[in-house]
């Protein structure tokens, strides 16, 4: 069963002397025995490769609006995530229906906004439940980069920690009825998006220290694409970038030179499809989904064999009921969850695909769910963080309102959770500064 969890806030005033020494001490030790986890950069959507697990321990599980660090106005709305670097929050944003893209600054101890740069755009069409501002940036020590697009431009840019413009990169021309909500990684010294759309298409990787193409990798997509690459790192192996596609299934490249390694067509071409969810990586296996919000959607597990050549990888199992369409499965010790759009979850085995309990939570759901300390978060599109236990054994655990809907995945950085409602951005969780001195 899942152990050391927070059931209850820590900042409320009204708590007593001794219950208060008791909390301090609480967090006292849990700083000492977790230091290095409160300490983990979440430097991309979901985190450490995409995996959506945090080693923090400094979470509640349940809380109220006096147990939050702050909560802020965002100046503009959005979906995007926030990625975090030290103390310093980026989260992207737009205003005046899409003619204008914003990346911000926040201070991650107070909720104090250090700088906000804009940037002029179009307005366009996007799906009614998308945003202008639903890409999550990247960062890195130096730089923190965002993505957004116009149907005249893909937009790629770097600033540096205080809000400089470092370079701004064209990635060329976006086509896609729905919008768009690509999110760039770091990788090594490169920044790499996913570039599949209605239209012409590409895998890009450009030198994050001027925004120069490295390389460009051309698709046939067909569909837009919205997950987030990841990278495949295994013994006796080099590092693999992959990618997730309706047309071309999941994908891997060579990051050095761009070359597809290897290729394997895991979903529905028959059809029209749609890759969403990212692809994540448990050990030896790589995890993809694809599907159609009205129409059957897959989750597919695939082994790359130890020779390393193309038609060395095999598909380990597939599952094709109650699959997510929009949310990232979630992989932790040995079991693999699916949270589905419409509240159902599920939890596999992890090297089988075997199912050990389905069960429905309610609510609808946009962002992808968070694992922390043997729990998983993940926020309903009314602003619900819905939080069950990470268990062979079903268990919802509690049901916290943010009070404002949401579309949003949190983030999870210096022992701290952030949440992202359409317009306002929470902190809760962590060391109190003011009681541990």
């Amino acid at each position: 069963m899942p152990h050391n969890r927070l059931h209850t806030g820590r900042f409320s005033e009204n708590l007593t002397m001794n219950s208060h020494l008791n909390l301090v001490v609480a967090y006292c030790a849990l700083s000492f025995f977790g230091a290095p986890a409160n300490a983990q950069e979440w430097v991309r959507f979901r985190g450490p490769n995409g995996s959506g697990v945090s080693t923090a321990t400094t979470i509640p599980v349940e809380w109220t609006e006096e147990d939050l660090n702050w909560k802020i106005e965002i100046p503009g709305i959005g979906h995007g995530s926030p990625v975090v670097w030290e103390n310093r929050l980026y989260i992207n944003a737009e205003s005046n229906d899409g003619e204008k893209r914003i990346v911000l600054c926040i201070d991650t101890q107070s909720g104090q906004q250090i700088w906000e740069r804009s940037f002029p755009a179009v307005t366009h069409k996007k799906h009614r439940k998308n945003s202008f501002a639903s890409s999550t940036p990247a960062v890195d020590e130096r730089h923190v980069y965002a993505a957004w697009a116009t149907p005249e431009r893909i937009t790629l840019v770097a600033l540096d920690h205080n809000g400089a413009l470092v370079w701004d990169a064209d990635l060329g021309a976006f086509k896609g009825g729905h919008g768009f909500a690509a999110s760039p990684i770091v990788y090594q010294d490169m920044v790499v998006i996913g570039n599949d759309q209605d239209g012409e298409s590409s895998l890009i990787a450009v030198d994050r220290s001027d925004g120069s193409i490295r390389w460009n990798v051309p698709r046939r997509s067909k569909r837009i694409t919205y997950s987030t690459p990841c990278v495949y790192e295994r013994a006796g192996r080099a590092p693999e970038l992959i990618f997730t596609n309706w047309q071309h299934g999941i994908t891997a490249i060579n990051p050095d030179s761009g070359n597809t390694n290897w290729e394997l067509s895991t979903f529905d071409t028959s059809r029209n499809e749609r890759a969403i969810g990212s692809p994540v990586v448990a050990g030896d296996l790589i995890i993809g989904t694809c599907g159609f919000v009205t129409a059957q959607k897959h989750a597919v597990a695939v082994r790359p064999g130890d020779s390393g050549q193309p038609d060395d990888v095999e598909e380990v199992f597939r599952i094709e009921r109650n699959v997510p369409h929009i949310p990232t499965v979630i992989v932790h010790n040995d079991r693999l969850y699916m949270w589905s759009d419409k509240g159902i979850v599920g939890c596999y085995e992890l090297q089988t695909g075997k199912s050990i309990w389905q069960q429905r939570v309610g609510g609808n759901f946009f962002g992808s769910p968070v694992c922390v300390n043997d729990c998983l978060y993940s926020i309903s599109d009314e602003g619900e963080v819905v939080v069950i236990a990470a268990d062979d054994r079903f268990e919802v655990l509690a049901k916290n309102s943010l009070g404002e809907p949401s579309h949003s995945t949190p983030a999870v950085a210096n022992g701290a959770m952030f949440l992202r409602t359409f317009s306002h951005l929470i902190s809760v969780g962590g060391l109190p500064s003011t009681d541990v001195r």
